[in-house]
Protein backbone atom coordinates (compact mmCIF):
# COMPACT_ATOMS: atom_id res chain seq x y z
CA UNK A 1 0.00 0.00 0.00
CA UNK A 2 2.86 2.38 0.79
CA UNK A 3 4.30 2.02 -2.72
CA UNK A 4 0.94 2.90 -4.25
CA UNK A 5 0.65 6.01 -2.08
CA UNK A 6 4.15 7.07 -3.14
CA UNK A 7 3.26 6.61 -6.83
CA UNK A 8 0.10 8.70 -6.37
CA UNK A 9 2.06 11.39 -4.52
CA UNK A 10 4.62 11.58 -7.33
CA UNK A 11 1.88 11.87 -9.97
CA UNK A 12 0.17 14.52 -7.87
CA UNK A 13 3.39 16.51 -7.48
CA UNK A 14 4.08 16.41 -11.22
CA UNK A 15 0.50 17.51 -11.90
CA UNK A 16 0.82 20.39 -9.45
CA UNK A 17 4.05 21.53 -11.11
CA UNK A 18 2.44 21.27 -14.54
CA UNK A 19 -0.60 23.24 -13.38
CA UNK A 20 1.60 26.00 -11.95
CA UNK A 21 3.64 26.15 -15.16
CA UNK A 22 0.47 26.48 -17.27
CA UNK A 23 -0.56 29.44 -15.12
CA UNK A 24 2.92 30.97 -15.26
CA UNK A 25 2.98 30.60 -19.04
CA UNK A 26 -0.46 32.15 -19.43
CA UNK A 27 0.46 35.20 -17.39
CA UNK A 28 3.82 35.47 -19.16
CA UNK A 29 1.96 35.44 -22.49
CA UNK A 30 -0.25 38.29 -21.28
CA UNK A 31 2.73 40.32 -20.04
CA UNK A 32 4.96 39.49 -23.00
CA UNK A 33 7.76 38.11 -20.80
CA UNK A 34 9.74 34.84 -20.83
CA UNK A 35 7.52 31.85 -21.61
CA UNK A 36 7.69 28.25 -20.49
CA UNK A 37 8.89 26.15 -23.45
CA UNK A 38 6.00 24.22 -25.02
CA UNK A 39 7.98 20.97 -24.91
CA UNK A 40 8.18 21.30 -21.11
CA UNK A 41 4.40 21.48 -20.77
CA UNK A 42 3.88 18.61 -23.20
CA UNK A 43 6.46 16.35 -21.54
CA UNK A 44 5.12 17.02 -18.06
CA UNK A 45 1.63 16.12 -19.29
CA UNK A 46 2.92 12.88 -20.78
CA UNK A 47 5.15 11.95 -17.85
CA UNK A 48 2.62 12.07 -15.03
CA UNK A 49 1.09 15.53 -14.98
CA UNK A 50 -1.90 15.16 -17.27
CA UNK A 51 -4.42 16.09 -14.58
CA UNK A 52 -2.52 19.31 -13.86
CA UNK A 53 -2.22 20.00 -17.58
CA UNK A 54 -5.93 19.56 -18.18
CA UNK A 55 -6.84 21.68 -15.17
CA UNK A 56 -4.34 24.32 -16.28
CA UNK A 57 -5.87 24.41 -19.74
CA UNK A 58 -9.37 24.74 -18.30
CA UNK A 59 -8.74 27.19 -15.48
CA UNK A 60 -6.29 29.46 -17.29
CA UNK A 61 -7.97 29.05 -20.71
CA UNK A 62 -4.54 28.34 -22.13
CA UNK A 63 -3.35 26.22 -25.07
CA UNK A 64 -6.87 25.06 -25.95
CA UNK A 65 -6.43 25.67 -29.66
CA UNK A 66 -3.21 23.68 -29.98
CA UNK A 67 -3.84 20.05 -30.95
CA UNK A 68 -0.48 18.90 -29.58
CA UNK A 69 -1.46 19.97 -26.07
CA UNK A 70 -4.88 18.35 -26.25
CA UNK A 71 -3.35 15.13 -27.58
CA UNK A 72 -0.57 15.10 -24.97
CA UNK A 73 -3.01 15.63 -22.10
CA UNK A 74 -5.52 13.05 -23.33
CA UNK A 75 -2.80 10.47 -24.03
CA UNK A 76 -1.14 11.22 -20.70
CA UNK A 77 -4.42 10.92 -18.82
CA UNK A 78 -5.22 7.61 -20.52
CA UNK A 79 -1.91 5.91 -19.75
CA UNK A 80 -1.64 7.44 -16.26
CA UNK A 81 -5.13 6.22 -15.36
CA UNK A 82 -4.28 2.76 -16.65
CA UNK A 83 -0.97 2.74 -14.77
CA UNK A 84 -2.59 3.85 -11.51
CA UNK A 85 -5.26 1.15 -11.78
CA UNK A 86 -2.57 -1.48 -12.40
CA UNK A 87 -0.48 -0.14 -9.54
CA UNK A 88 -3.49 -0.29 -7.25
CA UNK A 89 -4.33 -3.84 -8.27
CA UNK A 90 -0.78 -5.11 -7.80
CA UNK A 91 0.53 -2.97 -4.96
CA UNK A 92 -2.47 -2.15 -2.81
CA UNK A 93 -4.31 -5.44 -2.96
Amino acid sequence: MTAFIIICAIAGAISLINFILYGKDKFAAIKGTWRVPEITLILLSLLGGAVGGILGMMIFHHKFRKPAFIAANVAGLAWQSFALVLAYLYLAA
